[in-house]
């Protein structure tokens, strides 16, 4: 049974994460961040030991949770060493074989946005485990269903395409916010004013398709309103080649 915890990263989803498993009653004993003073600051709200230096990872821990940026997750499980307990990454594109030289391995995938400052409630975010061996992806299991209501196994090749799903519906989605606000802002108008349409918008999959709840003048095939949206952004080619791109592929739905 899983119970203590090693955090390895201070970022946002180990952040959250922390919170959540020290709400539940997990005993997170450590936590270590490239950067000494995240570290502290996170094992201080979560009542455990820090540090900066792998060498210094307790090695008789339960569970190791890595979540680190994706460009140094390599690095830190080559430089890791080897313990006893189940370790994980936490990575929705890299592959479960990163973790070869450990014994019992796996991954668990918390399917999610996560920023530190804003609390999410665990109970109703997808946890996706993938494992080396059947005890591990049992242990694993268990372990989320005590963080969370949905839990489900995942190969690595299927959560590299949720990953890649995720980009588009959150990460575009909210780069797409955030050219709205330049917008708005360009004409002093506040971002308050889009606030009820994005989430009218958002509430609509509870009910509808993506494709039935689409609006606007692309699915409606209104010309005119689209040619004068591309002049009104005749001064910002990016935006206006997003805006055809965009504009073509939700067309491509009404044929």
């Amino acid at each position: 049974m899983i119970r203590n915890i090693v955090l390895i990263g201070a970022g946002n989803l180990a952040t959250q994460f922390g919170y959540s498993l020290a709400k539940k009653g997990f005993n997170i004993r450590q936590v270590y961040s490239f950067t000494i003073k995240n570290a502290e600051i996170l094992a201080e709200k979560l009542n455990a030991y820090y540090t900066d230096n792998l060498d210094e990872i307790q090695l008789d821990a339960d569970l190791y949770i890595i979540a680190v940026k994706d460009a140094f997750l390599a690095e830190t499980i080559e430089k890791l060493p080897v313990v006893k307990g189940i370790v994980t990454h936490t990575a929705g594109s890299h592959h479960l074989d990163m973790l070869l030289k450990f014994d019992n391995y796996g991954i668990i995938y918390p399917f999610q946005t996560f920023s530190k400052d804003k609390e999410v409630d665990f109970n109703t975010i997808p946890i996706l485990v993938e494992a080396n061996n059947k005890q591990t992806e049992n242990d694993l299991l268990e372990f989320g269903h005590k963080v969370s209501q949905t839990v489900m196994t995942c190969d690595s090749d299927q959560r590299k395409q949720i990953h890649l799903a995720a980009v588009f519906a959150c990460n575009f989605t909210n780069h797409m916010y955030a050219i709205a606000d330049e917008i708005l802002k360009k004409h002093d108008i506040s971002f308050d004013v889009i606030k009820p349409l994005i989430l009218e918008t958002a509430s609509k999959i509870d009910v509808l398709s993506p494709l039935e709840a689409q609006t606007g003048p692309a699915i409606r095939g209104d010309q005119n309103i689209i040619d004068n949206h591309l002049k009104m952004l005749s001064d910002e080619s990016e935006l206006a080649s997003i805006y055809k791109t965009l504009s073509k592929r939700i067309m491509t739905n009404i044929e």
